[in-house]
């Protein structure tokens, strides 16, 4: 599986440079390669959005690489829907093995503040914890927010003060046609947030498993690669 890593920059009042590897809808695919991109960036800390798993027979990898990557980096995950699908206490696997659940909550990391906004359906939910929302959105600081559902951003996050949202779930939109994906759950045919970065705040990855039958076409498996710079002080 040969993986494209888009970078992307940002700026925030912090003592330091982060940077950050962003994952997204793993759905059972090979360790390996991701591995790999993790032993040669080095990141300060490897943030999941969801889908870590596929369902409860396939699981093992993700759970696997929680394993690996919190032996050597901070590791944060948020919900999605498939987590939904594993049969037994996911929240407990994920935390076994390391990582820093964010499931409506967050963190303060190097003087950032990280926040999981769960789906819906892996917290069995009718909708989505808007009220924990937008406690986290008027947080002091940079506010980084996982939320796996990209079509979560225009109706719940985009008038809200957070400063990066990074989603996934789309699959790139599994078809690929002048840069434009075909189809994503959620959103249906011709979805608007399939990849890249819109708003100057809001980032869709495309993510690395297919969860379909269906072959992605011109769609290559994405991995973020996020560097937060340490804001410049203005001069008197």
């Amino acid at each position: 599986m040969k993986i494209v890593n888009t970078k992307y920059t940002f700026h925030a009042d912090i003592p330091e440079d982060i940077k950050f590897v962003f994952i997204s809808d793993l759905h059972g695919c090979k360790n390996e390669p991701i591995i790999a991109l993790l032993e040669n960036e080095k990141p300060c800390g490897v943030l999941i959005g969801g889908d870590l798993i596929h369902d409860s027979s396939i699981c093992a990898n993700g759970f696997d690489l929680l394993e690996y990557s919190s032996k050597h980096f901070p590791i944060f995950v948020s919900l999605g829907n498939h987590e939904f699908e594993y049969g037994g206490d996911v929240r407990a696997e994920i935390k076994k093995r390391g990582a820093i659940l964010l499931d409506n909550s967050h963190v303060v990391f190097k003087g950032l503040n990280i926040g999981g906004f769960s789906s819906y359906k892996s917290c069995g939910l009718s909708v989505p914890d808007t009220k924990w929302l937008g406690n986290f959105a008027n947080l002091d600081g940079f506010k980084i927010l996982l939320c796996h559902h990209p079509e979560y951003y225009e109706k719940h996050i985009k008038d809200l003060p957070i400063d990066l949202t990074v989603s996934g779930h789309a699959h790139g939109g599994q078809w690929r046609f002048f840069g434009r994906g075909m189809y994503a759950p959620g959103q249906g045919i011709l979805p608007k947030y399939t990849s890249g970065l819109h708003d100057g705040r809001f980032i869709v990855c495309r993510g690395l498993g297919n969860p379909h039958l269906i072959p992605k076409i011109n769609n290559k498996p994405e991995i973020i690669i996020l560097e937060i710079k340490k804001q410049a002080k203005k001069e008197n």
